[in-house]
């Protein structure tokens, strides 16, 4: 690569850190084109935007797949009964063998907000208008319909096949419900030639189910049929169940916390991170000198990169997560002091600088990547057995693995390399010898 190309390539490298940083500050707009700033794009996690954490322990005797597949179906059932609190960006995962774990960010009424969950759903089937039309999702105010019973006169739902050995749900109704979907079905098969009439299942007024009937049932036992996974239909078999879950759930830890506390402790952070960050700029700098600049600004380069990277994953950062993103710099900064000092060691030893600089980037990429690499695998398995912070931080730590080993043995590497076309980077001073 001749001067001309290698000053372009250092040129072009400083203008696209300088546009990425400045996006991930203020954003930009180009006519129809706005890309807002991180920080009206990033999703805060509960430990900052404030709210409510529940943690609910399984009390039952099931082990092993069947315990797995009511925790599964609890997930489910609760998920809807979060979902219409109107919240943004619940979170419901399991946690452990028998818990779950529910994150409820910017609730202000905790106690409002655990008895919606914990209380019994509403279920009814109606009799769709011949005229109108249900589908999964729809409320009852946007189809026109006759009420037929509600969850009362369900006696049970269960995991049926079809005649072709699919998942499906079977339905058996008590006396009184019997007689209500007898009379509605013999409506129904009659409402179209073809198709039939449409019965539509609505929780807590959310249509979860729209089959279509052709024929009277009678003897109050329907089966439901789709394209249904057996995972699908268990959970609609227990969400007609009257929406009751599975299994007994007891609420055992329960955290609440203010968005002032929050946003407190995020400005705290922020603040330790940035004071961190212009330390060791001024430090590598001062220290290394020319190298230690170009450093800095691959530094600035990570971290609005593992940014971006965060909020194209929809990731959630978390105060853990800050932290991860701190320790990751800090492991940055190390792969650098491991090159410059490799660098310095070739320098002395009577090599020029271009091949001093390919030597110490050579000799140090292979301690770098066991370093690097032992530190990602500890954060899967912290990944894997952790919950809730601890995933924050094991996500964002790994992210910034990943993002530093790409910054300081790429980006670094080739602003040092093409700045060797000038004449003031060939000073072997600049480089702290």
């Amino acid at each position: 690569m001749n001067s001309n190309s290698q000053r372009i390539t250092f040129f072009a490298i400083l203008i696209v850190i300088a546009l990425t940083v400045y996006t991930a500050v203020s954003g930009f707009a180009i006519g129809a084109l706005e890309v807002k700033p991180i920080s009206e794009r990033i999703k805060l996690g509960l430990d900052i935007e404030g709210g409510v954490a529940i943690v609910y322990e399984a009390k039952t005797d099931l082990t092993g797949e069947a315990l797995s597949a009511a925790i599964n179906q609890s997930i489910g059932i609760l998920s809807k009964r979060v979902d219409s609190l109107g919240l943004t960006e619940p979170k419901i995962s399991r946690q452990g063998e028998n818990q779950i774990r529910i994150e409820m960010p910017g609730v202000t009424d905790a106690t409002e907000a655990i008895e919606s969950i914990g209380k019994t759903a509403k279920l009814e089937f109606v009799l769709v208008d011949k005229n109108s039309i249900a589908q999964e999702g729809m409320t009852g105010e946007e189809f026109v319909h006759t009420p037929i019973l509600t969850g009362a006169q369900v006696k049970d739902s269960t995991v049926a096949t079809d005649e072709y050995n699919n998942p499906a749900v079977g339905l058996e109704f008590n006396s009184e419900g019997t007689k209500l979907f007898r009379e509605a079905t013999a409506i129904a098969k009659n409402l179209d030639p073809v198709v039939g009439g449409q019965i539509a299942i609505l929780l807590d007024n959310e249509v979860i189910s729209a089959p279509y009937t052709r024929v009277e049932i009678i003897d109050g036992n329907a089966i439901i049929t789709g394209r249904f996974s057996f995972e699908e239909a268990s959970l609609l078999a227990s969400l007609i169940r009257g929406g009751a879950l599975p299994i007994e759930l007891e609420e055992v830890r329960t955290s609440i916390i203010g968005a002032t506390l929050g946003i407190g402790a995020l400005n705290s952070g922020v603040t330790a991170a940035a004071i961190g960050f212009a330390i060791v700029v001024v430090f590598m700098s001062l220290y290394y000198r020319y190298p230690g600049v170009i450093a800095s600004l691959a530094l600035a380069l990570y971290a609005s990169l593992v940014l971006f990277i965060l909020v194209g994953l929809k990731a959630t950062l978390t105060l853990p997560g800050i932290a991860g993103i701190v320790l990751s710099v800090g492991m940055a900064v190390d792969a650098n002091v491991i090159i410059f000092e490799r660098v310095k060691e070739e320098v002395r030893n009577g090599k020029s600088l271009r091949a001093a600089i390919s030597s110490g980037f050579h000799r140090a990429i292979h301690t770098i990547v066991d370093a690097n690499v032992t530190t990602f695998i500890a954060a899967v398995i912290l990944y894997y057995f952790g919950s809730g912070p601890v995933q924050g931080f094991a996500v964002t730590l790994m992210i910034g693995i990943v993002t530093s080993m790409f910054t300081a043995i790429v980006v670094t590497r080739v602003l040092i390399r093409s700045s060797l076309s000038f004449k003031f980077a060939n000073n072997t001073k600049l480089y702290g010898v």
